[in-house]
């Protein structure tokens, strides 16, 4: 789907860049693309769209994150690091309170 759009589009532009009838009819194209972004059926359709997009990207975040903990094993919680005792360092790796860091 994403493929035929982006075909769509370029077809589009290259249409607005290669006619021949020049400014004029590049801002009736742009009027006409203004009025059907503009319509209400096409606002209520983007947003039915966005709000489907955005509790997709939830459910696979979810997913994502509990395979992640199940085949992880510095996100296990029974390896001896528990996040609330130390920082987050953001590499995903604990900190050894023993290990010295040479500076």
């Amino acid at each position: 789907m994403r493929y035929r759009l982006m075909f769509g589009v370029g077809l589009a532009v290259g249409y607005i860049l290669g006619s021949r009838a020049g400014r004029e009819r590049y801002e009736q194209l742009k009027r006409a693309a203004r009025r059907v972004s503009d319509s209400p059926a096409v606002q209520e359709a983007a947003g039915l769209v966005g709000a489907r997009v955005s509790k997709a990207t939830d459910v696979a975040k979810t997913k994502v994150s509990d395979v992640a903990r199940s085949r992880l094993p510095f996100l296990q919680p029974h390896n001896g690091w528990e996040a609330e005792k130390h920082d987050d360092t953001g590499t995903g790796w604990p900190e050894d309170e023993k290990a010295v860091t040479p500076h």
